[in-house]
């Protein structure tokens, strides 16, 4: 048989070109035999849906066709015809069928209903179940969402540094990254490491954000974005915490509270309705697997405005409910960073919508947010959404010199690491604020799973970092 040209899967149950010849190749997902007829499903990757490849077992090697099992990956060419069978217009009648790699009866990927724990032992082989093969083209079209909002809206694109000498969070919970010798290690009188000899000669660690160097960008372009990888070294064994994860991060200059708001709404409700435009099959099918209220929960996203509440009165609400006899594993006050537990009362229960929460004390905030005329709280700003909480984290930066230096002394932040920070603040200073969204945080989001390290192909947490 002459050599014909591959199509995708996706693309052969769109033709209606019945009666010509197609070939596809993909990996058997199922293989029902009969005497008189065979069934194979073959899925390429390229969309949720199979192609069904129908085989008279007569014409084809008997010994060829029973290696086609679960898993196998195989090339079927054949005459493409209307399809008989409800939930599919095409289907391929087998001219031709070859092995091109065979799948043995311990496959792993093979049983039903195994359990999500259990597929994470098998990262490396979880991405070609249906369900992962939808998250993964949802998480695509997601990165792809992300750059087109922004170049449609004037950012650029900014690359900011993952080796590091600075913390922007101040947490201290970072990744160090060292070319020294880990067995010998050079230290001064007081049992400090020695840096002279390292690589970058000081101590350096992975990112856990590229805010501060935005900012930069920002007072220089105007308005930028940064989406690359941040790492934090915490502890967290949690279904919403990885040591490795990516980060969206714009920053603008010229922007005011209310302006930083809009753009946080705006944002996420153009991700989610692209999402609903061009992840359609596979959001139907985790809708039908994973989370029966999804696509209902994501439009409503999209189609109803985001509460605006004052920290303040978001601990109002919640001591309200504390009063009216609601229990918290976690007490509430004011001046208390909010519990995810906070967090999805007021989006699911109270508001029943996403929530801006402003304003927050500045001792639970980072050092560079604007603090208010209050001199207690600053323009933080968190979006909070229904089943995630904490989705998104910006602030109004703060531009004046004097009270970010003061902000800098106060937490006693070592100065000799910020003093190209104080630089922007010092030279034609302005206005300017931004905010991090935790890709993998939308992914769950838009995809319904339960655990973020179903999002991403491999994730890294502790004690965990196979393949």
């Amino acid at each position: 048989m002459d050599k014909i040209r591959r199509t995708k899967v996706v693309d052969v149950l769109q033709c209606t070109d019945f009666g010509s010849i197609v070939n596809v190749k993909g990996w058997v997902r199922t293989h029902r035999s009969s005497k008189s007829v065979d069934f194979i499903a073959i899925n390429d990757g390229s969309t949720i849906k199979n192609v069904q490849v129908v085989v008279d077992p007569t014409k084809v090697d008997a010994a060829v066709l029973k290696l086609v099992t679960t898993g196998a990956c195989v090339s079927a060419t054949g005459v493409l015809v209307e399809s008989q069978g409800a939930g599919q217009t095409s289907e391929i009648q087998c001219q031709e069928i070859i092995v091109l790699g065979t799948c043995g009866s311990d496959y792993p990927m093979q049983k039903k209903g195994q359990s999500f724990e259990a597929m994470r032992k098998n990262a490396h082989l979880r991405l070609r179940t249906n369900t992962f093969g939808a998250v993964m083209r949802v998480r695509h079209n997601m990165a792809i969402a992300i750059h087109d909002y922004f170049h449609k809206h004037g950012f650029f694109y900014f690359h900011s540094p993952i080796i590091t000498g600075s913390d922007c969070e101040g947490a201290g919970q970072m990744f160090q990254v060292t070319t020294k010798n880990l067995y010998d290690l050079k230290k001064d009188e007081k049992g400090r490491i020695i840096y002279d000899d390292d690589f970058f000669g000081v101590q350096t660690s992975l990112t856990v954000s590229g805010q501060l160097e935005g900012e930069l960008g920002a007072t220089a372009l105007g308005a930028i974005y940064t989406f690359g990888p941040t790492f934090r070294a915490e502890n967290s064994n949690t279904p919403r915490h990885l040591a490795e994860f990516w980060m969206i991060e714009p920053e603008v200059a010229f922007i005011d509270l209310d302006d930083l708001m809009d753009l946080e709404e705006d944002f996420i409700k153009y991700c989610v309705q692209w999402a609903l435009d061009n992840c359609k099959d596979d959001l139907e099918f985790l809708n039908k697997m994973i989370d029966r209220t999804l696509l209902q929960r994501l439009q409503s996203v999209v189609e109803g405005s985001f509460v605006r509440l004052p920290y303040t009165e978001g601990i109002r609400i919640l001591e309200e409910a504390v009063a009216a006899g609601h229990q918290f594993e976690f007490p509430v006050s004011w001046g208390m960073d909010l519990a995810s537990e906070h967090e999805r009362y007021l989006v699911e229960e109270h508001f029943k919508r996403p929530v801006i929460m402003i304003n927050y004390p500045k001792d639970i905030k980072a050092f560079y947010m604007k603090i208010n005329e209050d001199g207690r709280t600053v323009q933080g700003t968190d979006v909070l959404f229904p089943q995630i909480g904490e989705i998104i984290g910006g602030s109004v930066r703060e531009e004046d010199y004097d009270k970010l230096y003061a902000e800098i002394k106060r937490r006693n932040i070592p100065e000799k690491d910020m003093w190209w920070y104080l630089d922007t603040r010092r030279y034609g200073s302005c206005p300017h604020g931004g905010f991090g969204l935790g890709f993998e945080r939308l992914i769950l989001f838009v995809t319904g799973m339960q655990n973020i390290r179903d999002v991403i192909p491999f994730p890294r947490t502790p004690k965990s970092a196979d393949f």
